[in-house]
């Protein structure tokens, strides 16, 4: 097979058919949820091409064979080049207002009597979503790190988990609403300009693990609020609700779903769900439907 075509007197240096993106889509489909929409194929082609580039093939179709029976580190790449990872710290900041006013203030309460609560970043991408989360509550409570009180962040792609778990970012990547939000994540200090590094009393609220939403979830125990913004733009409709309706199962009668700016839950009332602020839902499902839940494990962030 050839490893290009001639475009304009130019030579493309891969070709990416119609039959490539077509198995693309259905593995991605089939093993992360993803639903790849047409007009992402440049985007997906140039990310890809990449890969190709340091596995010395010489086509696409090369590449889906491999990534078929590949191991989980070549598919970490995979599933990075088809998502964009774009995260910030205090993203859609009237979601952290929400928690700071309305709903942080009675959990901490509640874990300071000696109540287990726990809160999920699903799709934390390079963690800063969670520190973020982490930060407000010890502003809140400096000694929140005494109470059973805990952040499950997870994400598909082991390269963005690795920086999370770090914790240290570059200040050009790391922008923030104000000053006061940045000194409550890194300190009013730093040591190296060059990289900053989270305040090291956030990193005991939060545990970093790889969780795919399309896979079995492990967790066994119930969240007052979960977190899943800008991460169900990649699934279509179907899939959207599927999750959806998976992520009550796992909240507890008047937990908390947040949600992306871009994204919407159709009829929320199906799921239990009322809208309680800017794509920010209410769980009010009947107990009895958990009753078969328990407490989870720590060691699986629940």
């Amino acid at each position: 097979m050839s490893q290009g075509v001639q475009i304009s007197g130019r030579r493309e240096e891969f070709a990416l058919q119609h039959a490539d993106f077509e198995k693309i889509s259905r593995i991605a489909k089939s093993g992360w949820g993803l639903s790849l929409d047409e007009a992402k194929k440049p985007l997906i082609k140039s990310r890809l091409s990449k890969r190709l580039r340091a596995l010395g093939l010489a086509s696409f179709d090369d590449y889906c064979r491999i990534i078929e029976v590949a191991g989980q580190e070549e598919r970490d790449h995979f599933v990075s080049a088809l998502t964009t990872n774009v995260t910030h710290f205090f993203r859609e900041l009237h979601h952290f207002e929400y928690l700071e006013t309305e709903l942080l203030p009675g959990l901490i309460a509640r874990a300071k009597a000696g109540e287990r609560i726990r809160i999920w970043s699903a799709g934390c991408s390079s963690g800063k979503e969670p520190y973020s989360i982490a930060a407000t509550i010890l502003k809140l409570d400096p000694s929140a790190t005494s109470y059973d009180l805990k952040i499950l962040a997870s994400d598909v792609d082991d390269v963005v988990l690795r920086t999370a778990e770090a914790g240290k970012y570059h200040p050009s990547d790391s922008t923030f609403p104000t000053e006061q939000h940045k000194n409550i994540v890194f300190g009013s200090t730093q040591a190296s300009q060059n990289e900053w590094t989270v305040r090291p009393e956030l990193k005991p609220l939060v545990a970093f693990r790889n969780l795919n939403l399309m896979a079995e979830w492990p967790m066994t125990g119930l969240f007052d609020i979960i977190m899943c913004r800008n991460v169900a733009i990649y699934f279509d409709k179907a899939t959207q609700a599927q999750l959806w309706a998976q992520f009550c199962k796992y909240l507890k009668v008047q937990g908390h779903l947040f949600i992306g700016h871009s994204e919407r839950i159709g009829e929320p009332d199906k799921f239990g769900l009322t809208m309680c602020n800017i794509t920010t839902y209410s769980y009010g499902g009947s107990p009895s439907a958990q009753s078969n839940r328990v407490d989870g494990d720590p060691k699986h962030g629940a």
